[in-house]
This record gives C-alpha cells, sequence and structure tokens, in this order.
C-alpha cells in the first residue's frame, strides 16, 4: 500500500513539475526571442545611422557601425529566425530578415556607393525619403513582433504560476499521505526493527570513530540478524587488516633501518678513514689539499651523525637490541627536557608491540616538549596480567582537548587500537598532561 500510493503520488507530482518545466522553457524562450528580436533592430538602426552620417559628411569613419552591421547580419538574423517559439512568429521573422535583407543590399550598400562615386542621384530627396520609409516599416514590423511574443510570454507566465501551484498541491498531497503511511508502518515495525536498527547505527558510529573493537548482539530478526553478523565479520576484517598493516609497516621500518645502518652509514664512516688515512699519509705541504682534506671528512661526520639520526626516527636500533625499555631510556636520555622512567616489565614483548609503544611515547614526549612547555615528564612502563601499561605524563600548560578526529593524537590512539589497546588523555588546563594507553600482550 504505501509503494502504491507512494508511486501514484509521485507520478502525479512529476506530471506537474514536468508541466511547471515546459512552462518554464517556453517563458525562457521568449526572453530569448525578444532578446533576438532587439539585437536585429538595433543592427538596422546601426545601419541607417552610419549609413545617413556617411551621406551627410563623407567621412569614412561614420561607416564603423554600418560595417560592424553588416559584418553580424548574417548570424543575427540566423538567431533571430531559430529563436522564434511557433510557426506564425516564424513567418513574421522570415518576413522581417528578408526586409531588413533588402534595405541592406538593395539600398544601403548600393546608396554607399554611390556616395563614394560622387553619383549626384545619391543625394536626391527621393533615396533619403526611400531608406526612411523601409526603416519606418521594419520598426513597425520589429514592434508587432514583439508584441505578440510578449503576449505570449505573459500567457505562459500565467500557465508557469498554474502549473507551479499544481506541483505544490501534489507535492502537498503526496507528503502527507506517504508521512501518514509511514507514521503507521513505524507503529507497527518498531518492536522488530527500530531497535535493533538503532544498535546497528551506534556501533556503526563507533567503528567510523576508530573503535574497531565494536560488536552487534545477535537478533532474532532474520535481516537485522544477517547485518548484524555481516557488521561483526567485517569489523574483525578491518581489526586485523590494520593490525597487518602496523606490523607490515614496523617490519618496513626495521628493514630500512637496519639497511641504513649496515650500508650506507658503514660505507661513510670507511670513507671518512679513508680520508683520515690519506690525510695523514699526505707528504706534501699544501694548505689547499689540507682543506679540502679537513672538509670533505667533516662533511662525511656531518652526513654520518645525519644517517644515523634519520635512522634512529625510522627504527631506532637500541629497540631491536635492548627492547622497549631500553630504547625508552635511551630517548629519555637524549630528551632536552628531564625525564624520569619507571619500568617494571622484566622481559622483552613481541616486536610489533615494542615498535608501537615506543613511537606512542616518542610522539607523547615530543609534543609534550614543543608544546606543553613542561620542566619535567614522567614515563611509566608496566606489565600487569599480560597488558601492557603506559603513562606519558608532564608538568606543562595542559588544556589539550582530547582525542577527536582532526587532532594530533588521533595517529596514537589508531596505532594503540590496532593491537586492541586503547588510549585515553587527561589535561586540564595548568596542571599538565597525562596519556595513558594499554596494550594486551599475546604470550
Amino acid at each position: 500500500m504505501l509503494a502504491l500510493f507512494m508511486g501514484i503520488a509521485f507520478m502525479i507530482l512529476i506530471w506537474a513539475i514536468d508541466d511547471a518545466n515546459d512552462s518554464t522553457s517556453a517563458r525562457r524562450a521568449s526572453r530569448t526571442a525578444l532578446v533576438e528580436a532587439e539585437t536585429l533592430e538595433r543592427l538596422v538602426l546601426d545601419l541607417e545611422t552610419g549609413q545617413r552620417g556617411f551621406v551627410m559628411t563623407r567621412q569614412e569613419s561614420f561607416l564603423q557601425p554600418w560595417n560592424e552591421a553588416r559584418k553580424h547580419f548574417t548570424a543575427e538574423a540566423r538567431r533571430f529566425v531559430e529563436g522564434t517559439t511557433s510557426s506564425q512568429q516564424r513567418r513574421s521573422a522570415v518576413r522581417i530578415t528578408a526586409a531588413v535583407k533588402s534595405l541592406l543590399y538593395d539600398y544601403s550598400i548600393p546608396l554607399v556607393a554611390a556616395v563614394r562615386r560622387d553619383d549626384p542621384a545619391a543625394f536626391g530627396l527621393p533615396r533619403a525619403e526611400e531608406g526612411k520609409r523601409q526603416v519606418d516599416a521594419l520598426r513597425a514590423q520589429f514592434d508587432r513582433y514583439m508584441a505578440d511574443e510578449r503576449a505570449q510570454l505573459a500567457a505562459r507566465e500565467d500557465a508557469a504560476g498554474i502549473n507551479a501551484h499544481r506541483a505544490v498541491v501534489a507535492a502537498g498531497l503526496g507528503l502527507a499521505g506517504t508521512v501518514a503511511l509511514v507514521a503507521a508502518f513505524t507503529l507497527i515495525q518498531h518492536r522488530a526493527v527500530v531497535r535493533p536498527v538503532r544498535e546497528v547505527a551506534a556501533a556503526a558510529q563507533r567503528l567510523a570513530g576508530g573503535d574497531l573493537t565494536v560488536r552487534i548482539t545477535p537478533s532474532k530478526v532474520a535481516e537485522i540478524g544477517a547485518l548484524g553478523t555481516s557488521f561483526n565479520t567485517m569489523a574483525a576484517s578491518l581489526q586485523d587488516s590494520r593490525r597487518r598493516i602496523m606490523q607490515s609497516v614496523e617490519e618496513v621500518h626495521r628493514r630500512t633501518a637496519r639497511d641504513l645502518h649496515d650500508g650506507a652509514q658503514q660505507r661513510l664512516v670507511s670513507l671518512m678513514i679513508g680520508l683520515r688515512l690519506v690525510g695523514e699519509m699526505s707528504t706534501r705541504d699544501d694548505a689547499v689539499v689540507t682543506a679540502l682534506l679537513e672538509d670533505s671528512i667533516a662533511n662525511a661526520q656531518t652526513a654520518i651523525d645525519e644517517l644515523r639520526e634519520l635512522a634512529r626516527g625510522i627504527y631506532p636500533l637500541t629497540l631491536t637490541i635492548k627492547g622497549l625499555a631500553g630504547a625508552v631510556e635511551d630517548l629519555a636520555a637524549r630528551c632536552p627536557v628531564p625525564v624520569v622512567v619507571d619500568n617494571t616489565t622484566e622481559r622483552r614483548l613481541p616486536s610489533a608491540v615494542e615498535s608501537n609503544a615506543y613511537f606512542v611515547i616518542a610522539e607523547a614526549v615530543t609534543n609534550a616538549v614543543k608544546h606543553a612547555q613542561a620542566s619535567r615528564i614522567e614515563i611509566g612502563l608496566h606489565l600487569v596480567d599480560g597488558v601492557l601499561r603506559v603513562r606519558i605524563a608532564d608538568d606543562g600548560v595542559g588544556g589539550v582537548q582530547g582525542v577527536r578526529v582532526g587532532s594530533g593524537l588521533i595517529g596514537l590512539a589508531d596505532r594503540v587500537a590496532a593491537f586492541d589497546g586503547e588510549l585515553s588523555i587527561e589535561s586540564p588546563a595548568g596542571e599538565g598532561t597525562s596519556i595513558s594507553f594499554w596494550i594486551p600482550v599475546q604470550t
């Protein structure tokens, strides 16, 4: 019943809208026809004005509008005829165009040519009267054409108003009937459909916010139950996919850092040692050579330092050798702000957990140094009941708005969530910032 009623209502609405569109198109066509008629009439006036000025003064400058009118006559006449809105108007447009063409080719052009030849007949009263008569007749035809077109436009505007009213009435009736049927349908289906759908919507909102651990309770309604099963499968798949991506990125970082350390960095060290040996073995007392060697050694040392820092940023070597605790201690030693580390973890953790936890800690420490104006940072590492719990706290200005889309902390939350963990933040204004997260450790 709902589908049938809505189908009938929308058919009536589409018919009314289509009729209104036809009326609107007709009005637009009438306005276009009026514009084309006015354009062609101005062209006739330009012909007559330029021609008369030239005849009176014999100065070529007066022929500029006349020449422009000649140049555009063919195109304007074609648009004028093609823009008509009825067969009657087209016949009128064809007659007007023929009259303008006769004025141009049978009167105006020969007259200008006669003036240029100094033909006395060109300056006689009969020729002038002939031109005035033709122009007056053309203007009268233009006036009748535009009067007829304006009458058609007024009629079409009245029709458009009536059709628009019909469309509004049809839309109102269709909307009222649809609302009534939807209300009845909603009352009947509320218990069976609405509540489970609300649960699905809430779960989808949490999923969109980045919580891939959300799941839907199975429903007894077949369709909703199938939707819930599909949603849970999708969430689990996304969770596994994000974890695999994190692990893949972690492996790439580790391999890149190892390649930099074992490859380019070692070659640069060998190069610097070779340069030093060359400097020591050189027997020439050449200041230029000595300066060049010293510059080369300095540049090689700078490149080594920069490459070492780059490798540390991609994946610190201490994280591979000493694990999370050692890497955090090394990070604390290099931090320009005093950092206190409280570590109770007694064993190595899975490499993916260690690397993601380290980069979350490193980013939190970097934010505290750059933005919090902190004078002290505390880092706590604790492994409790198979769960790694980490807390980074500073005594800075606080006031951080929390984890939200568009903030810098969303990336940290995503890292933690990829391993079924959770990140939280406390940052009252003027009381520092505390970032805590936990990640389950698979044994």
